[in-house]
């Protein structure tokens, strides 16, 4: 079949299945239903034929048996196929989700940035404008919005606010971690018990035991990734921390209380305060993110309770011993592998192989035996007990006799877990089989309509061709009027009477003396001093003194008092004595 009419083919179906379940109230995802059909198809119990040409019956059978299990509300297995879609469709690793987040931001600003940098101002208005505009860019980067927004300002203790944040986060997720494992144990010994006395098989059917086994595991796994994520997201808020409080310090010993800093020196620790910035903000955004997707996991859970209310696990418990994982391992700590027992196979133990915690375990580190011969029960694998090698793949084991028992012959095992994974479609990606169940990697852009004489292995193989899921956004493109950057010569001059007036200027230069003037705009603008010489006090001295003294003169006038007469008479008289009485 061509690929654009398998493509097609799928297109309709998926469409179809999501009209059905939407007529019944039931509003259903293009991923969930992609991934539905294809665990129908799969499983052998729904007697499909992966040769025979798909026709019109096993069309509608198809699309009758999907709607069927994704109506089904109290169907734990249906919780966790839910489940792990979401997470696949809201989660993604620490350093592609910072580039998204980047991408976005930018993308976002990229209208704002370019009216800045393209920006011409020259008169009072436009730079005021523009001043405005630098302003608004510089709000959105740092996403502190309105000053006068208390949340904003509140949102300025970024690194207060991760120090509360992260530690309740983690609390929170210790607390479902918690809850997860005690089911996942006390159902661990209900199957243990179940195993051991095939009578109470029938009677438990109905409780589908291994299905919220399987829920509550995969819950438990969810929720350890996403702790991981915030115990590193506490790593670097402690070492940002740091950071900055170094960068204050050397800030503040910078500046102390000097009135002007060169540039140079202050500058570049302003460059590092704001990426530390922008690294807050970033892990705020992060952690807020993990919390929500936390958040939301916990309504695929709601299963346990309706099948599992707490007097019916009373009951079930009665006479059963609940282990949990560790008490598990530490029985069986001393039971080892003996390597002469074995000489074609390949045995990794703690203390002979490196990087021994690194090694990528098979089925999440749960015993392969275990699994294959009880129908699906789920055990943790003991490494110490020592890891078996085959075909460049890990195996660990709960016991040393499920080990010899694995090891005989793996092939065989291995075959009746891909044979269990076809009937429960969720432990495809709780055990991490994927290479061998490509056919069920969900994606979106698929759904309706039939056409005869399809084969279904031609249509499942077409749809092996999309590895990942295709999601659907909203973008925008923008094409930049100046896409290379200029290469104007601001020098270059077409009017060869204009080079001619540069020359002559130039020529001009070589006999002109270079003169300064001092006005009053430019005078207090730097330090001016000069050096003189003071005065100094002088005199002259002869060989000999000499004098000349005259008389002073000395005249009196009587009368001048008047007398009993009305007319007054003066009479000068001079008494100077003469030149040689001196």
């Amino acid at each position: 079949m061509p690929p654009t009419q398998a493509e097609s083919v799928i297109k309709n179906i998926i469409r179809e299945i999501g009209q059905e379940c939407a007529a019944h109230g039931e509003i259903v995802s293009e991923t969930l239903v992609a991934f539905m059909v294809k665990a129908v198809v799969l499983d052998p119990s729904n007697g499909f034929n992966m040769d025979r040409t798909l026709i019109k019956s096993d069309v509608q059978k198809l699309v009758k048996l999907c709607v069927s299990r994704l109506l089904d509300r109290k169907n734990p297995s249906l919780d966790t196929i839910k489940m792990q879609v979401y997470f696949d469709m809201n989660y993604t690793s620490r350093e592609e989700f910072l580039e998204e987040h980047h991408r976005v931001l930018e993308s976002r600003l990229g209208s704002v940035l370019r009216e800045i940098t393209d920006n011409r101002a020259c008169a009072r208005e436009e730079l005021e404008s523009l001043y405005r505009k630098v302003v608004s860019y510089m709000l959105l980067r740092s996403g502190l919005g309105s000053p006068t927004d208390i949340k904003i300002v509140r949102e300025a203790t970024v690194p207060a606010i991760l120090q509360e944040a992260i530690p309740a986060t983690t609390q929170h997720i210790d607390s479902q971690l918690q809850i997860a494992q005690d089911l996942a144990y006390s159902y661990t010994a209900i199957l243990e018990k179940v195993t051991k006395n095939p009578l109470m098989s029938k009677e438990l059917q109905p409780y589908m035991l291994k299905e919220t086994l399987y829920n509550v595991r995969q819950y438990e796994i969810f929720l350890q990734i996403i702790l991981s994520d915030i115990i590193t997201c506490a790593q670097e808020v402690e070492m940002m921390i740091k950071q900055l409080g170094a960068q204050l310090e050397q800030l503040k010993m910078t500046v102390k209380s000097k009135t002007a800093v060169p540039t140079s020196q202050v500058f570049p620790i302003f460059i590092a305060l704001s990426s530390l910035w922008t690294s807050f903000q970033d892990e705020t955004v992060l952690v807020s993110v993990l919390s929500n997707l936390t958040a939301h996991l916990e309504q695929f859970l709601g299963a346990h309770e309706l099948l599992f209310p707490e007097k019916v696990m009373q009951d079930l418990l009665n006479e059963v011993t609940v282990k949990t994982d560790m008490y598990r391992m530490k029985e069986h700590m001393e039971d080892r592998v003996h390597l002469v027992d074995f000489r074609k196979q390949e045995w990794l133990f703690p203390e002979t192989t490196a990087n021994f915690d690194k090694l990528l375990i098979q089925y999440r580190g749960f015993c392969a035996y275990t699994f294959a011969t009880t129908d699906g029960l789920l055990l943790p694998g003991n490494p110490a007990i020592g890891i078996l090698k085959h075909k460049e793949k890990y195996y660990t084991f709960s016991t040393r006799s499920a080990a010899y028992s694995f090891a005989e012959n793996p092939e065989i095992y291995i075959g009746l877990i891909r044979e269990k994974a076809k009937k429960n479609a969720e432990l495809i990606q709780l055990l991490e089989l994927h290479q061998h169940f490509e056919t069920l990697i969900p994606y979106s852009q698929a759904a309706l309509r039939a056409l005869p004489s399809n084969s279904l292995s031609h249509w499942m193989k077409d749809v092996d061709k999309h590895i990942k899921p295709i999601t659907k956004n909203e973008s925008s493109t923008q094409t930049d009027t100046h896409i290379l950057p200029p290469t104007i010569v601001t020098s270059y001059e077409w009017n060869e009477w204009e080079l001619r007036r540069k020359a002559i200027k130039l020529a001009n230069l070589r006999k002109k003396i270079t003169h300064s003037v001092q006005t009053d705009l430019s005078h207090m603008r730097r330090e001016n001093c000069s050096q003189v010489y003071p005065l100094k006090d002088t005199s002259t001295q002869s060989m000999r003194e000499g004098s000349t003294g005259v008389p002073r003169p000395q005249i009196y006038i009587a009368g001048l008092r008047g007398g009993q007469a009305k007319t007054t008479y003066g009479i000068r008289v001079n008494l100077t004595r003469a030149v040689d009485e001196t």
